[in-house]
């Protein structure tokens, strides 16, 4: 298995426990009001199901499986790879801890975080693409 799609696969894993440990504190969410940020549970345990555990696991799978590109780049362009990997961690991180601003306080600020992250995210789905479709051939 590619070291890319060892780290897709292993950070999926992580955020599959996360998005566990996030369910459960969602259920008990009443008592933790007090907690700033826990108001959103619902909305982070979606970000980490969808985007950390699913989308994560789905590229990784996805550049260790689909068919060769080429003899010279076997998995197309190994920066474009780490470059999405990068983008789709980094977009979440910034996702969350906006989507936790924004329950904390209703400022500009959460928003305009929340926005970055969804433009690292964008950029990291690109990338996959980009990586990726030269390797999905016709007949």
């Amino acid at each position: 298995m590619p070291p890319l799609s060892r780290w897709f696969i292993k950070t999926a894993l992580l955020y599959l426990v996360a998005t566990f440990v996030t369910g459960v504190l969602a259920v008990l969410d009443p008592p933790l009001q007090a907690i700033p940020g826990s108001g959103r549970l619902a909305i982070i345990y979606y970000h980490l199901f969808m985007l950390g555990w699913v989308s994560q696991l789905i590229f990784g799978v996805a550049n260790w499986m689909f068919p060769v590109r080429s003899r010279e780049a076997p998995r197309g362009n190994e920066q474009v790879g780490w470059a999405s990997y990068g983008l789709l961690n980094g977009g979440l991180a910034l996702l969350l801890i906006g989507e936790m601003l924004r329950a904390a306080s209703s400022g500009p600020a959460a928003l305009w975080l929340i926005v970055l992250a969804y433009l690292a995210l964008l950029l990291a789905g690109l990338a996959f693409v980009l990586n990726t479709w030269g390797r999905i051939k016709g007949h």
